[in-house]
């Protein structure tokens, strides 16, 4: 999925040759009239002309024979790390507002709210090792899929995603670990912690979710506080992560949980899911304790109707 006009397209090979100096005069005149004109083509000429300069540079001082595989497996990584290096970004409207969409060949990097700087001041700018290009055109496909998540009519988002903006390994654990909470579900930052092992790591979770690079498709909206508080999302974005809920049918009530309208699941050997009223579960703290907006919901992840309350036949009003 390219996303390029076709005269972009048709000229690309003329570009690559007049970036590499091999193009005809005919060729090369025709290229510089289109970049002048193209912001696009003229970040990629400027691309291909950096990559022919580190080619050249490696030809001009040849090795040893002995070293020519050695020579060539770094010139094979040089020539990856800048392909890596280059990320595609574009500005879309949203049902939540403007929202930056950002992706580089190993997959989805960043999902941002925008602010009154627009992408001006989106994070992107300011990483290390990455050369951010703007190509709405070929992000249109992702936001057609968000805004059918966003407008209700698909409950998944199966991106691929490229994690170099999360800035540590237990970062990316953290991530790891709110992305495996299903749709329509919650739980806690103590619950996250328990989760990645680092049962005392609460506020460290906290921070993590805080700079999430991809929210959404990782859903810190459905991570909340010990006793059901919507707090932290998107700096003070509290809104947006009641919306997020609403949207997948969780309700909510002064900035928190309504659990009386929820069902309880707190791990047990059956793997049964409760009833808010089945004993004191409804007043633990959300600890190991998860919530699901639905039956459905709490089946769908291999749990069973508690034999006690039994919710399947006692159900909550929808």
């Amino acid at each position: 999925m390219t996303g390029k006009p076709n005269v972009c397209a048709a000229i690309e090979p003329d570009l690559i040759a007049a970036a590499t100096g091999e193009a005809a005069r005919p060729a090369a005149e025709r290229v510089q009239v289109h970049v002048a004109a193209c912001g696009a083509c003229r970040d990629d000429f400027a691309r291909y002309r950096a990559i022919d300069t580190v080619v050249g540079e490696l030809r001009s001082t040849p090795p040893p024979p002995a070293d020519a595989d050695a020579a060539r497996e770094r010139l094979i990584a040089r020539l990856a790390d800048l392909r890596a290096r280059v990320v595609s970004y574009g500005v879309f409207p949203s049902p939540l507002g403007p929202i930056l969409l950002a992706r580089s060949e190993h997959g989805v990097s960043l999902i941002e709210y925008l602010g009154r700087d627009g992408a001006a001041g989106s994070r992107l700018f300011g990483a290390a090792g990455i050369d951010a290009r703007e190509n709405a055109a070929d992000l249109e496909g992702l936001h057609r899929e968000l805004l059918d998540y966003l407008q209700g009519r698909r409950t998944r988002l199966d991106w691929r995603l490229d994690m170099r903006l999360a800035r540590s390994d237990f970062e990316r654990a953290v991530l790891q670990a709110t992305a495996a909470v299903p749709y329509g579900a919650v739980s806690s930052y103590t619950g996250i912690a328990g989760d990645v092992g680092k049962p005392a790591a609460v506020r460290a979770v906290a921070q993590a979710l805080r700079h999430n690079p991809v929210p959404i498709v990782v859903p810190c909206h459905r991570i909340v506080g010990l006793q059901g508080d919507l707090v932290g999302y998107a700096g003070n974005r509290l809104g947006l992560k009641e919306r997020l809920l609403g949207l997948e049918g969780v309700p909510t009530e002064h900035a928190r949980i309504a659990r009386g309208a929820m069902y309880h699941y707190d791990p047990n050997p059956d793997r049964q899911y409760c009833l808010p009223t089945c004993g004191d579960i409804g007043r633990r703290p959300l600890g190991q304790v998860r919530l699901f907006a639905r039956r459905e919901l709490a089946e769908a992840t291999g749990l069973a109707p508690c034999t006690d309350c039994r919710p399947d036949l006692h159900a909550l009003p929808q």
